[in-house]
């Protein structure tokens, strides 16, 4: 008797156990399913969030009104609502790469964009215009580096003889809640210096190509009585009198281009890197001579074969590549300068411990890129300095060593 309780207890602990087990699992497998569906909702939602890129924002710029005064904030606050109803409907890109080329080929033949801010009288302030125009890429929050700019390399006026006027190539930025205060601080930038063009499009890496195409349309209708053009980056440091000495011997009726030029690049596939381009859109293996975007001249005669050219060839979302599909296309092969440094100055092998930021070592180039705006404030007054000499070589130093002197140690510390 005892032994068919004691059966029976074990049998009925043991349907409980299986029973508790199975509600358990049920449980568990509810909960798994609940945690999918809220983790693809979420996943939907910050894909179509980040469809919303700017070559969307760009489809309804063409056929906004414009005034007299730039409104920007209500130009941005009526693409927001076009992104907000492509976003829904925009399948997501084919690529893992941050860039949606989809979006972008759909909307790469939007080139036409509002200039909000223009300088109509900036090369009419002398009769024979400028012979110089230095054309700076900058973005509207980088107003230090602008400041530095002016107060140093891209000065105006008379430079060894010769005039010289400044300008620096803005569009929209992409902090939109910064968007009041920006708008206000460019407005009153602009009124004091003169030298800003704003235009109605999304400042990003890809949008380069539009600055590009905006600001030669913009030179050919507004500045065609320049004799040069130097266009480059606010974080170069541009030795401008070397630049007028190299161009007095040039004319500028006649083609010239000039810079650091890179040959025989490949197009780089690999989908993380910010330079990724897919077959699909670039289907050669090799991009047209380029120069870099550092900084680099070219004639007058040239920025207007360039202007026409720009506008027959297809938008490329790397500006530099893009414009050497420009020259490609009009039969002109970049001229390479070793003046023109747009991956900075390099250590030589055999001197590791060489100071390359020198004054000596800037004194004879044009452009040097990629530096901050102390160094560029204080290479363009050591290079101004009545004392500086050049004339003693260079000599490599060796590695620092401490002098360790036992005998002193022991004099100082007592032991």
């Amino acid at each position: 008797m005892r032994v068919q309780l004691k059966g029976d207890a074990i049998c009925t602990l043991c349907l409980v156990v299986a029973l508790f087990t199975i509600l358990y699992s049920q449980l568990s497998h509810l909960s798994l399913r609940e945690e999918q569906r809220k983790g693809k909702k979420t996943t939907l939602g910050a894909m179509h969030k980040g469809l919303r890129h700017p070559a969307v924002l760009q489809r309804q710029a063409e056929g906004r009104e414009t005034g007299t005064v730039p409104r920007i904030i209500s130009a941005v606050k009526h693409n927001q609502e076009a992104n907000d109803k492509d976003s829904v409907t925009t399948p997501p890109p084919l690529t893992v790469s941050a860039f949606d080329f989809r979006n972008y080929l759909r909307n790469k033949d939007n080139r036409k964009f509002d200039l909000l801010i223009n300088q109509p009288k900036k090369c009419t302030r002398t009769p024979e215009g400028p012979f110089l125009l230095i054309a700076i890429k900058s973005l509207v929050e980088d107003f230090d580096r602008r400041e530095i700019v002016r107060k140093t390399w891209g000065r105006e006026g008379l430079i060894n003889g010769a005039q010289v006027q400044r300008l620096f190539l803005l569009a929209i930025p992409k902090n939109k809640t910064a968007l009041p205060t920006w708008e206000s601080l460019v407005r009153q930038e602009s009124l004091m210096y003169r030298d800003i063009l704003l235009w109605d499009f999304l400042d990003t890496f890809f949008n380069l190509t539009l600055k590009e195409i905006h600001f030669l349309r913009w030179a050919d209708e507004f500045c065609s009585n320049t004799k040069f053009i130097f266009k480059g980056d606010a974080d170069v440091f541009v030795n401008v009198e070397n630049i007028i000495s190299f161009l007095d011997s040039h004319d500028a009726s006649e083609d010239l281009f000039v810079g650091d030029i890179i040959y025989n690049a490949h197009p780089i596939r690999t989908r993380k890197s910010k330079y990724y381009i897919p077959e699909t859109m670039y289907g050669l293996g090799m991009y047209p001579a380029y120069a870099g975007g550092g900084g680099f001249i070219l004639s007058s005669s040239t920025m207007k074969k360039l202007s026409q050219a720009c506008g027959q060839v297809e938008l490329f979302p790397i500006d530099d590549v893009f414009l050497g599909m420009c020259l490609q296309r009009i039969n002109l092969r970049p001229v390479s300068h070793e003046g023109f440094k747009t991956f900075g100055i390099t250590k030589p092998s055999a001197a590791p411990n060489l100071q390359t930021f020198d004054p000596c070592f800037y004194k004879d180039l044009m452009v040097v890129h990629s530096l901050k705006v102390a160094e560029i404030w204080l290479m363009w007054n050591l290079l101004h300095n009545a004392r500086l000499s050049c004339t003693q070589k260079k000599q490599v130093k060796k590695a620092f060593r401490w002098k360790i002197k036992t005998k002193e140690i022991t004099n100082d510390y007592g032991t």
